[in-house]
């Protein structure tokens, strides 16, 4: 099983994000406050192997991703999902749009975290607040002074390590697959439903042979040829 926890906190809070590779959709993250029953030892032998089976999202099938879904949202004291659209992608970077998804996540808890753990090698607090686009959301100073005295810390494949985090990769990717299986049916050829937007051969084909589309982040390098596509 993973660890726990990262800290001696008690509500400690893990985040991660989902699709950041992608030439069309949203980046999409979520924030997992570990389950309670792990901490007060309640947990039933089905459960348990369930849990056992968690890790980084991308190493489990998409039946076991989805099948340990509402267990997580079950189990957990609070959890959140959050998209940031291509749009957005394409106003503020994908960096800056990956670490938003995440800090909106976590003020969407309905428990504030006494700490936060992150996948990655950056802290949550990038550039919160500095972010000036149109699109998408902007943070008040009250969500500021929120977000900012939590203490976190960045963790390098912990969605391989920590229970928290694995969990909001799984909420994460799950979350985000159904979208792109949902715009899939607005445009079948470019078939999302298999790729989810990530740069496959058949996805760049179908870019070549159809364009873009309204989904598509045309601040990527969406074919070698780029200055070929007619947007």
């Amino acid at each position: 099983m993973l660890n726990i926890q990262y800290s001696t906190f008690e509500k400690e809070c893990g985040t991660d994000e989902a699709g950041r590779g992608c030439l069309a959709g949203p980046v999409t993250a979520a924030a997992v406050l570990n389950p309670l029953c792990f901490k007060n030892d309640l947990v039933d032998s089905k459960i348990l192997d369930l849990w056992n089976k968690l890790n980084d999202s991308k190493q489990l099938s998409e039946k076991i991703r989805f099948d340990l879904r509402p267990y997580i949202e079950q189990f957990a004291l609070s959890f959140a999902v959050t998209h940031i659209y291509n749009d957005e992608i394409d106003e503020i970077n994908i960096l800056n749009a990956s670490m938003k998804a995440m800090q909106e996540s976590i003020l969407k808890l309905t428990h504030k975290p006494d700490f936060i753990i992150v996948d990655g090698n950056r802290g949550i607090y990038s550039k919160l607040g500095t972010l000036k686009n149109k699109s998408g959301k902007i943070f008040t100073q009250e969500e500021i002074d929120y977000l900012k005295p939590i203490p976190n810390q960045s963790i390098i494949k912990g969605d391989s390590k920590y229970l928290s985090i694995a969990a909001a990769s799984v909420l994460a990717k799950t979350y985000r697959d159904e979208y792109m299986d949902m715009i899939h049916e607005e445009y079948p050829m470019y078939n999302w439903k298999k790729n989810k937007g990530y740069p496959t051969k058949e996805h760049r084909e179908a870019i070549r042979k159809y364009g873009v589309t309204k989904y598509h982040r045309l601040s990527f390098r969406l074919l070698p040829e780029q200055l070929e596509l007619q947007f």
